[in-house]
């Protein structure tokens, strides 16, 4: 039996009680603990996550190339509005993205206290067993559930003797690895030096740049004084004169993407912005739904540069599909701006196709953190939507019935076998926006190029080829309209 105090983690059968304590447990007239021992032994040790410490699909990720890093993940409960289930569902989703990042999990506490100490966030007695148990396992970083003050992974990470990482940290590091394109690759290293500036750390006197005369008791005198501005000073100077030039980049990156955005509402081409929590297989749903091959991966937040995939309809109208980021519960704050792109598109479309993964043991979360980030966009309130639960070949019949019960206006589909998506099609191609001018006249048959326009991005109901030129009827947008009446004959 181990001593409180010791720096060992102790079993709970374990614990060493005072005479009062013993009392209050084996009061005859009781019978049972008293409830202040059960919430005072509950504070009083971690609780283990199951099911954290097995690596699954190692192989999916395609950066996983060494020795996967060795982590022990860290949360606190504070009860009030949130559950034990809760709780251990956040530390297992923050177990997902630690393999995400290309880790490897090995085990997952979480301590019951009113709020996170201030110090060392669970505790100094706590950090001591912390340390014991990081050192027994040889873990080589902490990964905590919550954001940590400066302040608090320091003196962490000087009671455990290894790194200590947050949530934010390790959001950033997975967005990038993952990030392609010149802006994604800006945003995020944007992101990564705005919470960067306020955790520089140093140490000693060696990364000063300080020197004052001997008069002040300095040894060094004439020659050795400074410019006046320690190592980290002068960091931060860097690393703002860093964030004010991407900022100026950013910036000038989005006309770009306006341009594209408005070649498609030019040409009046129907877009379905496809949303979703991250790893729900928006992007295997799309690939399913066009016919394309994108990166699909088993991992979170595989897709971060806003992708458009073209398709057909079946009565022939081009239209496009947005593939979006993933959303996640607490996204920092950092990483907003980031995000800001998806945004617009969703703001921009006809139809947002909300994806949830169908298989999750809680999927209505999922739904209502991605319905927060939907309401905070201008305009996205009087989109059309449709819900497709995704991954029902995971789910059991009885959760696939449960859904159907709760939302029967959804769909239940699964982009790995394809059911369900066929219906899912007919219905996105009944809701897309329908050409509201209608047109009949004679082209000349040098209009080539308008003549695919309208077979691309209208409504054809008749095509006669005549002497004089090409006799069309068709549903077309106004600005279609306007170049058909221009170009006609007669």
């Amino acid at each position: 039996m181990h001593p409180r105090g010791s720096g060992v983690l102790s079993d709970r059968s374990e614990v060493l009680l005072t005479p009062s304590e013993q009392g209050a447990v084996t009061d005859p007239e009781s019978g049972s603990y008293d409830q202040e021992w059960q919430e005072r032994e509950r504070r009083n040790q971690f609780r283990h996550v199951e099911g954290l410490g097995e690596l699954q699909d190692v192989t999916e990720v395609e950066y996983r190339k060494v020795r996967l890093e060795r982590v022990v993940l860290v949360g606190v409960w504070s009860g009030g509005q949130t559950s034990l289930e809760q709780a251990e569902e956040s530390l297992r989703e923050l177990a997902a993205l630690a393999r995400t990042a290309g880790a490897q999990v090995l085990d997952g506490l979480l301590q019951q206290r009113p709020k996170p100490d201030p110090a060392t966030y669970v505790g100094s007695g706590k950090a001591r067993e912390l340390a014991a148990l990081v050192a027994g396992l040889e873990a080589d970083t902490i990964i905590t559930d919550d954001d940590l003050h400066p302040s608090q992974r320091r003196a962490l990470e000087d009671a455990t003797k290894v790194k200590v990482v947050d949530r934010t940290a390790l959001i950033l590091d997975i967005f990038a690895q993952h990030a392609t394109s010149r802006e994604g690759k800006a945003q995020v290293e944007l992101a990564q030096l705005e919470y960067m500036l306020p955790r520089l750390r140093g140490w000693g006197g060696s990364l000063s740049r300080q020197a004052g005369g001997q008069a002040a008791g300095q040894a060094g005198g004439i020659g050795s004084r400074g410019p006046g501005e320690t190592k980290i000073e002068t960091d931060r100077r860097v690393i703002r004169r860093r964030i004010s030039r991407l900022k100026r980049q950013i910036a000038q990156m989005a006309p770009s993407r306006e341009v594209k955005r408005g070649s498609r509402h030019r040409n009046g081409l129907p877009t379905v912005a496809v949303v979703g929590y991250t790893n729900a297989g928006k992007s295997s749903l799309t690939n399913r739904l066009t016919g394309s091959d994108e990166l699909v991966e088993n991992a979170l937040f595989a897709t971060l540069d806003t992708a458009v995939r073209r398709a057909r309809a079946a009565d022939g109208r081009v239209y496009a599909y947005v593939d979006t980021v993933g959303f996640v519960r607490r996204l920092p704050t950092q990483l907003v701006e980031a995000f800001k792109s998806t945004l617009e598109e969703v703001a921009q479309s006809d139809l947002i196709l909300h994806v949830v993964d169908g298989s999750h043991p809680d999927p209505f979360s999922q739904i209502r953190a991605v319905d927060a980030v939907l309401a905070d966009i201008p305009g996205a309130a009087d989109i059309p939507r449709l819900l497709v639960f995704n991954k029902m070949d995971r789910a059991t019949p009885a959760a696939g019935r449960r859904l159907s019960n709760l939302e029967p206006d959804s769909f239940l589909v699964s982009a790995r076998t394809g059911e369900g998506v066929g219906d899912l099609l007919g219905r996105i191609e009944s809701m897309l926006p329908k050409p509201d001018v209608h047109v009949e006249a004679t082209l000349p048959y040098t209009s080539g190029s308008l003549l695919e326009r309208i077979r691309r991005f209208g409504q054809v109901d008749r095509i006669d080829y005549q002497a004089d030129g090409v006799r069309i009827r068709a549903d077309v947008d106004d600005e279609l309209a306007a170049a058909v009446f221009e170009q006609a004959v007669g």
